[in-house]
């Protein structure tokens, strides 16, 4: 009856976590990840200057005591979140990142930032809407109170009722492909 393998959940996960913090020591042997080595980690070199802001901004929302690295416990919280967070912590994450200057709000032109970084770094994907008329119809849609800054709320919300621009957050930090990378290197040598 029951377990008869005898390996529960919490096994599963601590042998998951192992395996992270063997990869994770691996290739960052200091136990600090800096903002370089983050680059390098998730393959991001060569990028454009907006392109090139949202990974530094990316990596400042991991660095979450703000020493300026990144330790296996932030790298955790981070994978954590991106891969099996509830939508509602990701959504709140995805605004903190997306809120550059920190003020509580996201105006057009961090918005618009993001959006042509995330085109940069996913190779400038081919669109309808350029990034600009992208950024307009998000603030059409969901800046409920017209007053060009989207709240936590009217984010939240706003992302939950819109398909398009829940998908563009989505695949902006999809790193399904970078951790299926980092295993297959570890498991070929």
């Amino acid at each position: 009856m029951g377990n008869t393998s005898g390996c529960t959940v919490d096994d599963l996960q601590a042998v998951e976590m192992h395996l992270w913090y063997k990869k994770f020591m691996t290739e960052c042997p200091s136990g600090q990840l800096t903002l370089h080595e983050f680059k390098q980690f998730f393959g991001l070199r060569g990028l454009d200057t907006e392109a090139n802001a949202y990974i530094e901004q990316m990596f400042r929302t991991f660095d979450m005591n703000k020493d300026g690295y990144i330790d296996f416990m932030e790298y955790v919280a981070a994978l954590s979140l991106v891969m099996r967070g509830k939508m509602e912590h990701k959504l709140r994450w995805y605004f903190k990142l997306y809120d550059v200057d920190g003020n509580g709000c996201i105006d057009r032109h961090e918005l618009l930032n993001i959006i042509k970084a995330i085109r940069a770094i996913r190779g400038n994907e081919s669109s309808e809407l350029s990034a600009e008329e992208f950024t307009n119809r998000v603030f059409d849609r969901i800046d409920i109170n017209g007053d060009g800054e989207l709240s936590l709320e009217e984010f939240v919300a706003g992302a939950r009722t819109d398909e398009e621009f829940m998908e563009v957050m989505m695949n902006s930090l999809d790193l399904t492909h970078i951790v299926a990378t980092i295993h297959n290197r570890r498991n070929s040598e």
